[in-house]
Protein backbone atom coordinates (compact mmCIF):
# COMPACT_ATOMS: atom_id res chain seq x y z
CA UNK A 1 0.00 0.00 0.00
CA UNK A 2 1.52 3.53 -1.12
CA UNK A 3 1.34 6.49 1.44
CA UNK A 4 1.75 9.89 -0.47
CA UNK A 5 3.19 12.41 1.28
CA UNK A 6 0.13 14.76 0.82
CA UNK A 7 -3.26 14.28 -0.97
CA UNK A 8 -4.26 17.58 -1.55
CA UNK A 9 -6.81 16.49 -3.90
CA UNK A 10 -8.44 14.29 -1.61
CA UNK A 11 -8.15 16.76 1.22
CA UNK A 12 -10.55 19.22 -0.93
CA UNK A 13 -12.48 16.90 -2.47
CA UNK A 14 -13.85 16.47 0.84
CA UNK A 15 -15.68 19.88 0.98
CA UNK A 16 -16.13 19.65 -3.11
CA UNK A 17 -19.50 20.98 -3.15
CA UNK A 18 -19.24 23.71 -0.63
CA UNK A 19 -16.00 24.93 -2.33
CA UNK A 20 -17.99 24.63 -5.77
CA UNK A 21 -20.59 26.77 -4.21
CA UNK A 22 -18.51 29.18 -2.92
CA UNK A 23 -16.46 29.61 -6.16
CA UNK A 24 -19.74 30.06 -7.76
CA UNK A 25 -20.87 32.84 -5.38
CA UNK A 26 -17.82 34.91 -6.14
CA UNK A 27 -18.01 34.40 -9.65
CA UNK A 28 -21.64 35.86 -9.79
CA UNK A 29 -20.99 38.73 -7.59
CA UNK A 30 -18.88 40.53 -9.80
CA UNK A 31 -16.61 41.84 -7.36
CA UNK A 32 -12.77 39.90 -7.00
CA UNK A 33 -10.84 42.59 -4.62
CA UNK A 34 -11.75 43.20 -1.13
CA UNK A 35 -15.15 42.85 -0.97
CA UNK A 36 -17.77 40.85 1.54
CA UNK A 37 -16.04 37.65 0.88
CA UNK A 38 -12.81 38.91 1.83
CA UNK A 39 -14.34 41.23 5.33
CA UNK A 40 -16.30 37.97 6.18
CA UNK A 41 -13.43 35.60 6.39
CA UNK A 42 -11.09 38.25 8.24
CA UNK A 43 -14.06 38.47 10.96
CA UNK A 44 -14.25 34.92 11.30
CA UNK A 45 -10.35 34.31 11.12
CA UNK A 46 -9.43 37.14 13.66
CA UNK A 47 -12.34 35.55 16.04
CA UNK A 48 -10.66 32.22 15.32
CA UNK A 49 -7.39 33.43 16.86
CA UNK A 50 -8.82 35.86 19.48
CA UNK A 51 -7.66 38.52 17.97
CA UNK A 52 -9.20 42.42 17.65
CA UNK A 53 -8.52 42.03 13.79
CA UNK A 54 -7.72 39.43 10.93
CA UNK A 55 -5.97 41.41 7.53
CA UNK A 56 -5.71 39.15 4.64
CA UNK A 57 -2.53 39.66 2.53
CA UNK A 58 -1.09 38.06 -0.57
CA UNK A 59 0.81 35.31 1.19
CA UNK A 60 2.72 34.50 4.17
CA UNK A 61 5.29 36.28 3.59
CA UNK A 62 3.74 39.58 2.81
CA UNK A 63 2.12 39.57 5.94
CA UNK A 64 5.72 38.88 7.98
CA UNK A 65 6.95 42.03 5.83
CA UNK A 66 4.01 43.82 6.23
CA UNK A 67 3.89 43.23 10.18
CA UNK A 68 7.54 44.61 10.31
CA UNK A 69 6.87 47.50 7.92
CA UNK A 70 3.89 48.54 9.99
CA UNK A 71 6.00 48.76 13.11
CA UNK A 72 8.31 51.12 11.16
CA UNK A 73 11.39 48.38 11.03
CA UNK A 74 13.91 49.18 8.37
CA UNK A 75 17.44 49.98 7.59
CA UNK A 76 19.69 50.17 10.10
CA UNK A 77 17.60 47.85 12.29
CA UNK A 78 18.09 44.05 13.64
CA UNK A 79 15.18 41.50 14.00
CA UNK A 80 16.48 38.11 15.76
CA UNK A 81 15.28 35.19 13.86
CA UNK A 82 15.45 31.20 14.34
CA UNK A 83 18.49 30.18 12.81
CA UNK A 84 16.25 27.00 12.16
CA UNK A 85 13.02 27.84 9.73
CA UNK A 86 12.56 28.22 6.28
CA UNK A 87 13.87 31.09 4.59
CA UNK A 88 10.91 33.11 4.40
CA UNK A 89 11.41 34.55 8.14
CA UNK A 90 14.42 36.35 6.96
CA UNK A 91 13.40 37.32 3.98
CA UNK A 92 10.84 39.34 5.13
CA UNK A 93 13.63 41.04 7.73
CA UNK A 94 15.91 41.58 4.70
CA UNK A 95 13.17 43.00 2.57
CA UNK A 96 12.59 45.67 5.21
CA UNK A 97 15.80 46.59 4.55
CA UNK A 98 16.78 45.21 7.82
CA UNK A 99 19.24 42.77 9.40
CA UNK A 100 18.18 38.96 10.36
CA UNK A 101 20.23 38.15 13.29
CA UNK A 102 19.81 34.37 13.57
CA UNK A 103 19.67 32.29 17.26
CA UNK A 104 19.55 28.62 17.70
CA UNK A 105 16.54 26.69 18.40
CA UNK A 106 16.20 23.98 21.25
CA UNK A 107 17.22 21.11 19.17
CA UNK A 108 13.90 18.83 20.73
CA UNK A 109 11.61 20.76 19.13
CA UNK A 110 13.34 22.70 16.41
CA UNK A 111 12.24 26.18 17.70
CA UNK A 112 14.39 29.31 18.97
CA UNK A 113 15.74 28.73 22.37
CA UNK A 114 14.64 31.40 24.35
CA UNK A 115 17.42 31.04 26.70
CA UNK A 116 19.86 32.20 23.78
CA UNK A 117 17.97 35.14 22.60
CA UNK A 118 18.74 37.70 24.97
CA UNK A 119 22.59 37.87 24.38
CA UNK A 120 21.34 37.99 21.01
CA UNK A 121 19.98 41.70 21.55
CA UNK A 122 21.61 44.95 21.32
CA UNK A 123 20.84 48.53 20.52
CA UNK A 124 19.56 48.18 17.47
CA UNK A 125 17.08 45.23 17.84
CA UNK A 126 13.70 46.59 17.17
CA UNK A 127 11.66 42.79 17.07
CA UNK A 128 11.89 39.31 17.71
CA UNK A 129 10.42 36.48 15.24
CA UNK A 130 9.08 33.57 16.71
CA UNK A 131 8.60 30.67 14.46
CA UNK A 132 6.32 27.78 15.02
CA UNK A 133 8.04 25.49 12.99
CA UNK A 134 6.42 22.48 11.58
CA UNK A 135 3.42 23.41 13.81
CA UNK A 136 4.30 23.12 17.30
CA UNK A 137 4.28 26.34 19.24
CA UNK A 138 7.62 28.24 20.48
CA UNK A 139 8.05 29.17 23.96
CA UNK A 140 6.30 32.79 24.07
CA UNK A 141 6.27 32.96 27.64
CA UNK A 142 10.36 33.62 28.10
CA UNK A 143 10.34 35.35 24.67
CA UNK A 144 7.66 37.44 25.60
CA UNK A 145 9.13 38.82 29.07
CA UNK A 146 12.30 39.57 26.99
CA UNK A 147 10.37 41.51 24.42
CA UNK A 148 8.81 43.29 27.20
CA UNK A 149 11.89 43.87 29.50
CA UNK A 150 14.10 45.30 26.37
CA UNK A 151 11.25 47.01 24.73
CA UNK A 152 10.77 45.01 21.68
CA UNK A 153 8.22 43.78 19.46
CA UNK A 154 7.46 39.93 19.80
CA UNK A 155 5.50 38.72 16.06
CA UNK A 156 4.65 35.02 15.72
CA UNK A 157 5.57 33.34 12.46
CA UNK A 158 2.33 31.19 12.42
CA UNK A 159 2.63 29.75 9.15
CA UNK A 160 2.56 26.52 10.03
CA UNK A 161 0.71 26.64 13.25
CA UNK A 162 -3.00 27.37 12.38
CA UNK A 163 -4.69 26.27 15.61
CA UNK A 164 -1.67 25.74 17.91
CA UNK A 165 -2.11 26.25 21.45
CA UNK A 166 0.99 27.47 24.06
CA UNK A 167 -0.41 26.98 27.96
CA UNK A 168 -4.09 27.13 26.22
CA UNK A 169 -3.70 30.08 24.20
CA UNK A 170 -4.13 29.60 20.73
CA UNK A 171 -1.60 31.11 18.23
CA UNK A 172 -2.26 34.05 16.35
CA UNK A 173 -2.38 36.33 19.91
CA UNK A 174 0.70 35.33 21.36
CA UNK A 175 2.27 38.12 20.27
CA UNK A 176 2.19 42.21 19.20
CA UNK A 177 1.02 40.21 15.88
CA UNK A 178 1.05 37.01 13.67
CA UNK A 179 1.88 36.18 10.40
CA UNK A 180 0.13 33.22 8.81
CA UNK A 181 0.29 31.39 5.22
CA UNK A 182 -2.56 30.30 3.64
CA UNK A 183 -0.41 28.07 0.94
CA UNK A 184 -2.84 25.22 -0.38
CA UNK A 185 -0.50 22.55 2.08
CA UNK A 186 -0.56 24.51 4.99
CA UNK A 187 -3.23 22.79 7.45
CA UNK A 188 -5.66 25.89 6.71
CA UNK A 189 -4.90 25.80 2.76
CA UNK A 190 -6.20 27.70 -0.20
CA UNK A 191 -6.26 26.54 -3.25
CA UNK A 192 -3.73 29.47 -4.45
CA UNK A 193 -1.95 31.71 -2.25
CA UNK A 194 -3.12 33.56 0.53
CA UNK A 195 -2.01 35.01 3.80
CA UNK A 196 -3.04 36.97 6.97
CA UNK A 197 -2.49 39.06 9.65
CA UNK A 198 -3.51 39.29 13.22
CA UNK A 199 -3.09 41.39 15.97
CA UNK A 200 -5.11 43.08 18.96
CA UNK A 201 -3.00 46.45 17.93
CA UNK A 202 -5.61 48.87 16.26
CA UNK A 203 -2.99 51.14 15.15
CA UNK A 204 -0.79 48.59 13.38
CA UNK A 205 -3.80 46.82 12.06
CA UNK A 206 -4.82 50.30 9.99
CA UNK A 207 -1.43 50.74 8.75
CA UNK A 208 -1.06 46.93 7.40
CA UNK A 209 -4.28 47.93 5.82
CA UNK A 210 -3.47 50.42 4.09
CA UNK A 211 0.36 49.60 3.16
CA UNK A 212 -1.52 46.24 1.02
CA UNK A 213 -3.55 48.12 -0.88
CA UNK A 214 -1.23 50.43 -2.39
CA UNK A 215 -0.46 52.74 0.80
CA UNK A 216 -4.27 54.14 -0.08
CA UNK A 217 -7.43 54.02 2.31
CA UNK A 218 -9.60 56.05 -0.45
CA UNK A 219 -9.18 54.42 -3.77
CA UNK A 220 -6.83 56.99 -6.17
CA UNK A 221 -5.86 58.60 -2.63
CA UNK A 222 -2.35 57.27 -1.82
CA UNK A 223 -1.01 58.32 1.94
CA UNK A 224 2.29 56.11 1.67
CA UNK A 225 4.18 54.55 -0.77
CA UNK A 226 2.36 51.02 0.09
CA UNK A 227 2.15 47.57 -2.04
CA UNK A 228 -0.51 45.45 -3.67
CA UNK A 229 -1.03 42.23 -1.27
CA UNK A 230 -4.37 41.43 -0.83
CA UNK A 231 -6.26 38.59 0.04
CA UNK A 232 -8.06 38.11 -3.22
CA UNK A 233 -11.97 37.19 -3.05
CA UNK A 234 -12.24 33.99 -3.88
CA UNK A 235 -9.66 32.96 -2.06
CA UNK A 236 -11.09 33.89 1.20
CA UNK A 237 -14.42 32.78 0.57
CA UNK A 238 -12.63 28.82 -0.07
CA UNK A 239 -11.23 29.90 3.38
CA UNK A 240 -14.04 30.87 4.81
CA UNK A 241 -15.75 27.19 3.76
CA UNK A 242 -12.45 25.22 4.93
CA UNK A 243 -12.01 27.32 8.65
CA UNK A 244 -14.52 25.57 9.95
CA UNK A 245 -13.23 22.14 9.34
CA UNK A 246 -9.49 22.95 10.43
CA UNK A 247 -10.06 21.48 14.00
CA UNK A 248 -11.08 18.51 13.02
CA UNK A 249 -8.44 18.19 10.61
CA UNK A 250 -6.04 18.85 13.27
CA UNK A 251 -7.06 16.55 15.23
CA UNK A 252 -6.63 13.56 12.95
CA UNK A 253 -3.03 15.23 12.29
CA UNK A 254 -2.72 14.55 16.26
CA UNK A 255 -4.09 11.50 16.26
CA UNK A 256 -1.46 10.40 13.16
CA UNK A 257 1.54 11.90 15.11
CA UNK A 258 0.59 10.12 18.12
CA UNK A 259 0.68 6.61 16.48
CA UNK A 260 4.21 7.82 15.32
CA UNK A 261 4.89 8.76 18.89
CA UNK A 262 4.09 5.63 20.60
CA UNK A 263 5.44 3.10 17.59
CA UNK A 264 8.52 4.82 16.48
CA UNK A 265 9.97 5.53 20.29
CA UNK A 266 13.30 3.68 21.01
CA UNK A 267 14.28 2.92 17.70
CA UNK A 268 18.13 3.19 17.76
CA UNK A 269 19.34 6.24 15.80
CA UNK A 270 15.48 7.82 14.67
CA UNK A 271 15.03 10.74 17.42
CA UNK A 272 11.73 11.92 17.35
CA UNK A 273 10.56 15.66 17.90
CA UNK A 274 9.68 16.47 21.76
CA UNK A 275 6.94 18.05 22.96
CA UNK A 276 6.80 20.28 25.96
CA UNK A 277 3.78 20.01 28.42
CA UNK A 278 2.24 23.62 27.48
CA UNK A 279 2.48 22.60 24.03
CA UNK A 280 -0.17 21.56 21.68
CA UNK A 281 0.84 21.39 18.02
CA UNK A 282 -1.06 21.23 15.07
CA UNK A 283 1.36 18.66 13.37
CA UNK A 284 1.85 20.61 9.82
CA UNK A 285 4.41 18.27 9.45
CA UNK A 286 5.97 15.20 11.17
CA UNK A 287 9.79 15.40 11.12
CA UNK A 288 12.06 13.17 12.67
CA UNK A 289 16.16 12.83 12.43
CA UNK A 290 18.22 10.24 11.34
CA UNK A 291 21.94 10.21 10.73
CA UNK A 292 21.69 8.67 7.12
CA UNK A 293 18.22 10.34 6.25
CA UNK A 294 19.07 10.70 2.46
CA UNK A 295 19.33 6.52 2.53
CA UNK A 296 16.30 6.38 4.83
CA UNK A 297 14.22 8.99 2.59
CA UNK A 298 15.41 6.51 -0.39
CA UNK A 299 14.11 3.22 1.02
CA UNK A 300 10.50 5.19 1.86
CA UNK A 301 10.58 5.61 -1.34
CA UNK A 302 10.89 2.54 -2.95
CA UNK A 303 8.06 1.48 -0.33
CA UNK A 304 5.70 4.30 -1.76
CA UNK A 305 5.98 6.16 1.18
CA UNK A 306 6.45 9.77 0.47
CA UNK A 307 8.52 11.84 2.25
CA UNK A 308 9.74 15.23 2.28
CA UNK A 309 13.05 17.41 3.58
CA UNK A 310 12.01 20.24 5.14
CA UNK A 311 14.67 21.85 4.64
CA UNK A 312 18.27 20.82 3.10
CA UNK A 313 20.05 24.24 3.73
CA UNK A 314 19.50 26.55 6.64
CA UNK A 315 19.07 30.58 6.04
CA UNK A 316 22.89 31.29 6.78
CA UNK A 317 24.04 28.50 4.45
CA UNK A 318 21.90 29.72 1.67
CA UNK A 319 23.59 31.51 -1.19
CA UNK A 320 21.09 34.64 -0.81
CA UNK A 321 22.66 35.26 2.56
CA UNK A 322 26.19 34.55 1.69
CA UNK A 323 26.96 39.05 2.08
CA UNK A 324 26.32 38.03 5.88
CA UNK A 325 29.75 36.02 5.90
CA UNK A 326 28.63 32.80 7.96
CA UNK A 327 29.90 29.64 7.78
CA UNK A 328 29.70 26.38 8.34
CA UNK A 329 29.55 26.03 11.73
CA UNK A 330 28.58 28.87 12.56
CA UNK A 331 25.07 27.37 13.80
CA UNK A 332 25.99 24.13 14.81
CA UNK A 333 22.60 22.82 15.83
CA UNK A 334 20.64 24.41 12.82
CA UNK A 335 22.92 22.71 10.50
CA UNK A 336 22.80 18.93 12.22
CA UNK A 337 18.87 19.41 12.60
CA UNK A 338 19.05 20.84 7.89
CA UNK A 339 21.17 17.28 7.57
CA UNK A 340 19.42 15.10 9.39
CA UNK A 341 15.86 16.16 8.90
CA UNK A 342 12.94 13.89 7.56
CA UNK A 343 9.25 14.79 7.29
CA UNK A 344 7.17 11.32 7.52
CA UNK A 345 3.38 11.88 5.74
CA UNK A 346 0.76 13.56 7.83
CA UNK A 347 -2.56 14.99 6.95
CA UNK A 348 -6.02 15.26 7.93
CA UNK A 349 -7.10 12.30 5.21
CA UNK A 350 -4.78 9.60 6.63
CA UNK A 351 -5.48 7.05 8.65
CA UNK A 352 -4.10 5.04 12.04
CA UNK A 353 -3.65 2.14 8.94
CA UNK A 354 -1.76 4.76 7.08
CA UNK A 355 0.17 5.24 9.82
CA UNK A 356 0.70 2.11 10.71
CA UNK A 357 2.11 1.31 7.09
CA UNK A 358 4.11 4.52 7.82
CA UNK A 359 5.82 3.00 10.83
CA UNK A 360 6.14 -0.82 9.00
CA UNK A 361 8.02 0.75 6.36
CA UNK A 362 10.30 3.29 8.14
CA UNK A 363 11.29 -0.23 10.80
CA UNK A 364 11.78 -2.03 7.47
CA UNK A 365 13.62 0.62 6.09
CA UNK A 366 16.53 0.98 9.00
CA UNK A 367 17.02 -2.16 8.90
CA UNK A 368 18.14 -2.71 5.91
CA UNK A 369 20.10 0.11 6.40
CA UNK A 370 21.52 -1.60 9.50
CA UNK A 371 22.33 -4.61 7.67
Amino acid sequence: MSVPFLDLKAINLAQAAELEAAFKRVLNSGWYILGSETAAFEASFAEYCNSAHGIGVANGLDAIFLILKGYGIGPGDEVIVPSNTFIATWLAVSHCGAKPVPVEPVEGTYNIDPSKVEAAVTAKTKAIIAVHLYGQPADMGPLKDIAKRRGLKLIEDAAQAHGARYQGGVTGQLGDAAAFSFYPGKNLGALGDGGAVTTSDDALAERIRTYRNYGSKIKYYNDVPGYNSRLDELQAALLAVKLPALDAGNQQRRAVAAYYQQHLAGIDGLILPEIPAWAEPVWHLYVVRHAQRDRLAKKLAEKQIGTIVHYPVPPHLQPAYADLGYKEGDFPIAEVIHREVLSLPVSPTMTLDDAAEVVAGVKAALAEIAG
